[in-house]
């Protein structure tokens, strides 16, 4: 079935506070599993319809006999929709990202890493003029990031202005995001920050992928928000009551633009997206 949904990046999937977009309780991988395993609106995976012929599937393939008794030595029987989601969830978490060119110029110091247009774009990322630096933030380039070292806090859902059908900020029927958990009137259109990392190679953007380039992302946000004029989700996002104060209209040139989709580009790490430890076996 189609969801409504982009699909997340899953690199450095081991630093978030909350996964998905809009859940705010789901906050560990094995409890977030079980939602494309078992979820019915949309039907995923559709574990619920046999689950034990899929767990036979497992238990009867060579390979599989291998990895699992090993990786559950202590098991009678590792054949399980628990382990299942141990293995999948360990796997995950070995999915960090950490050497684009980004990475390499500002932790290695290698000053031919970064194109100067990208350079120029990083300066205005991180300005108070671009602001874009307030909610994709630290290592991951999102608020919404845990390590062992930093203290739980609230999870970080932001509105950035997509949609605004009725004048009071309403989203399209089925992604209203954090509302959909709250029921707050002030939730509606309120998401996740997803990370920018190889956000280049992500396309279609925003959590309903419905913008489609990097340059019409950067677009979006130097207008402040989005104004959609006819159709079924017609309505001045830049007006939405629930929008981000930090997403406002910013005088940009198209110079300026350019150079932060460079800068974007520059947070793709081919290391990590060419890595055989992360294809298919």
């Amino acid at each position: 079935e189609a969801g409504a949904r982009s699909a997340m990046s899953l690199a450095n999937v081991a630093y978030l506070p909350v996964y998905t977009w809009a859940n705010p309780k789901l906050a560990d991988l094995e409890t977030q599993a079980l939602v494309p395993m078992f979820g019915d609106f949309p039907l995923e995976l559709g574990v619920q319809i046999d689950t034990p012929a899929i767990l036979r599937r497992f238990a009867d393939d060579a390979r599989y006999q291998d990895l699992f008794f090993a990786a559950f030595p202590d098991d009678e029987d590792p054949f399980t929709t628990a382990r299942i989601v141990d293995a999948l969830s360990a796997f995950q978490r070995t999915l960090i990202s950490a050497d684009s060119p980004y990475d390499r110029y500002t932790y290695d110091g290698d000053e031919t890493a970064m194109s100067a247009a990208a350079r120029r774009g990083m300066t205005l990322f991180f300005s108070e003029l671009g602001e874009c630096y307030h909610c994709h933030a630290g290592p991951n380039f999102s608020t919404s990031f845990r390590s062992a070292t930093t203290e739980a806090g609230p999870p970080d859902f932001q509105n950035n202005g997509l949609y605004n059908l009725d004048e009071t900020g309403a989203y399209p029927h089925g992604n209203g995001g954090l509302y959909e958990f709250t029921g707050n009137p002030r939730d509606q259109g309120k998401f996740r920050v997803p990370t920018l990392r190889n956000i280049a190679l992500t396309a279609p953007y925003m959590h309903d992928g419905s913008i489609n380039t990097l340059a019409e992302v950067v677009d979006h946000y130097a207008a402040g928000g989005r104004n959609i004029v006819d159709g079924p989700n017609a309505g001045d996002g830049r007006m939405n009551p629930n929008k981000s104060p930090l997403v406002r209209p910013i005088d940009l040139s198209a110079q300026d633009k350019a150079d932060l989709v460079a800068f974007l580009e520059s947070l793709t790490d081919e290391t990590f997206v060419t890595d055989p430890r992360f294809a298919a076996p």
